[in-house]
């Protein structure tokens, strides 16, 4: 049996009169009665709130601290690329910046020496950078530009000047060539100690004192002088640091060429230690002239004679100061001198030394630098001034050697029946002779001898 579903659709609710009732499902309707889609009603608009001042405010400040922030970017892009750029100098140039000046002073020294072409820009940077401008003596490279100026500026490095003193100059010699620098300022206190400067090269910036060089050089001479003397042979008869001195600026004195300083001042040590005289010409010249340091002529005879407390012809051992400023190696080579028996040395005619261990074998060496000079028919230049001829023959009159005196022959002896020098070599065995005579002690202060005929 077949039953039909039940219906389950529920009634519909009658509406009230005043609203048009809905069709029911399962009439019929005309097209005309189809169901038309009604509107969907407007959204609410949302109430205006009216914005509070504070928040306006800080609203505007971010906008505008953006914009000021993308302007000032951009800003500083432009003033690096500026301060980057090379600038006009075509050329390296040396400039020098007056003590206290200010940033726009500066600007305006560089702008006239061409290094920079605008000056408030310059200050902006110099500003700007935070760095201090230094006075002083700058070199600035070509088209240098802003920022490469101002870097300079505040390095500090400055140019560096130089002043060089040969060795064996004399204090007041040393003073004469700081004067005349003009690159250097100031006055010197005082003409320094005789030997109380180390010669060398110094450098040092404009603005620079005369009296600094000579502090900074007696400073090195300090320095150097006591690294020596720790390290000295303890077989040199000097027993004290400005001994050392003294015998180092004869043999400064003597010679020129490094290789010989160290047996020049083994002839000398080896003197010492046999009580002989030293003979050294340079000690005749500063006992006649002092700081002065040169006769400008040979030696005359009878200034060999003159006996004055440098004269090493006239006194005993070493002089009473040092009659010169030594260098370091002349320092050294007194505190290390050559271990020879060498007791005499001449001048060779090469610029150096024959060296001689007995009076004979020097007697050799002068007649061949007799021949030398001879040869040449002019002085040579080590013999041209401040020296004391080598003796020749015994007929050449007003000559004498470093080591032995006028009237000696060292071609064939003393002139049989001539009359004795006046000063002699303690070397010749007179009844003066330190190697005989041992009261004459060279610790004692220096005293000038009687020489008397033998």
């Amino acid at each position: 049996m077949f039953f039909r579903k039940r219906d389950k659709t529920p009634a519909v609710t009658p509406t009230p009169a005043d609203e048009p009732a809905l069709p029911n499902r399962l009439s019929p309707r005309s097209p005309s009665e189809a169901i038309k889609p009604t509107a969907a009603p407007p959204p609410p608009q949302r109430p205006v709130r009216e914005r509070g001042g504070l928040l306006a405010r800080i609203s505007g400040l971010l906008t505008a601290s953006v914009v000021l922030a993308i302007a000032v970017m951009i800003g500083v892009t432009l003033f690096e690329r500026q301060t980057k750029e090379p600038g006009p100098l075509p050329a390296d140039k040396v400039v020098v910046i007056p003590p206290r000046s200010g940033t726009s002073e500066i600007a305006e020294a560089l702008a006239r020496e061409g290094v920079i072409a605008h000056t408030a820009l310059f200050e902006w940077a110099a500003r700007l950078s935070g760095k201090a401008l230094k006075a002083g003596e700058y070199t600035f490279k070509s088209h240098a530009s802003i920022g490469d100026a101002i870097e300079t500026l505040s390095s500090g490095r400055q140019v560096q000047h130089a002043i060089t003193f040969p060795e064996g100059l004399t204090s007041e010699q040393i003073v004469v060539r700081l004067n005349d620098n003009d690159i250097l300022s100031g006055d010197i206190n005082e003409i320094p100690p005789e030997g109380s400067l180390l010669p060398d090269t110094y450098k040092f910036e404009r603005g620079a004192t005369r009296q600094q060089i000579v502090n900074l050089m007696r400073a090195k001479q300090r320095e150097v002088l006591n690294q020596i003397w720790l390290r000295r042979s303890a077989e040199i008869p000097v027993k004290t640091p400005a001994e050392m001195v003294t015998l180092a600026s004869i043999v400064e004195k003597e010679t020129g060429r490094a290789d010989e300083r160290p047996r020049v001042a083994g002839v000398f040590v080896n003197r010492l230690n046999k009580r002989m005289k030293l003979q050294s010409d340079p000690t005749i010249v500063y006992g006649l002239v002092g700081g002065r340091g040169t006769l400008g002529r040979g030696i005359q005879r009878s200034e060999i004679d003159r006996a004055t407390p440098y004269n090493t012809y006239v006194i005993e051992g070493l002089p009473p100061g040092p009659i010169a400023n030594p260098g370091r190696a002349a320092l050294e080579a007194v505190a290390n001198p050559s271990r020879t028996k060498d007791l005499f040395f001449v001048a060779d005619g090469t610029g150096g030394h024959a060296f001689a261990e007995t009076l004979e074998g020097h007697s050799r060496n002068v007649a061949r630098w007799r021949q030398v000079e001879k040869a040449r028919q002019t002085p040579a230049p080590d013999m041209a001034v401040d020296k004391a001829d080598p003796p020749g023959a015994a007929s050449v009159p007003g000559t004498a050697s470093a080591y032995a005196p006028e009237g000696t022959n060292f071609a064939g002896g003393a002139e049989p029946g001539g009359p004795r020098p006046k000063a002699f070599d303690a070397s010749e065995g007179t009844r003066l002779d330190p190697l005989r005579n041992k009261t004459f002690d060279l610790n004692s202060p220096k005293s000038v001898p009687v020489l008397r005929q033998p």
